[in-house]
């Protein structure tokens, strides 16, 4: 079973920018890969995703703001976020999409705030 791995969270403020990483212990290259976050109080929404030959996909609130890219040699998944707002501010996590097929990773955490 593929395991992920996130990072490159933490806190930020509003205005600011972080790329994000998910690494993935298997090949991804055969999936649709999507970036995921959940706010407190809040269901996991899939904000982006992008299939292995570069079709992309954003959520309306993110749109023009954030940027999904991947690497399948890496087995690595990547998210640009840029003018982060506070209602940015979640838990991130990296899967297959819009079917999330492999077991979830911890996550990292982004927040915006002044």
């Amino acid at each position: 079973q593929v395991q992920l791995v996130e990072s490159g969270g933490g806190l930020v403020q509003p205005g600011g920018s972080l790329r994000l990483s998910c690494v993935a212990s298997g090949s991804i290259v055969s999936y649709t890969m999507g970036w995921y976050r959940q706010a407190p109080g809040k269901q996991r929404e899939l904000v982006a995703r992008r299939t292995s030959y570069g079709i992309t996909t954003y959520g309306d609130s993110v749109k023009g703001r954030f940027a999904i890219d991947r690497d399948n040699a890496k087995n690595t998944v990547y998210l640009q976020m840029n003018n982060l707002k506070p209602e940015d501010t979640a838990v991130y996590y990296c899967n297959s999409a819009p079917a999330s097929v492999f077991t979830w990773g911890r996550g990292t955490q982004v927040t915006v705030s002044a």
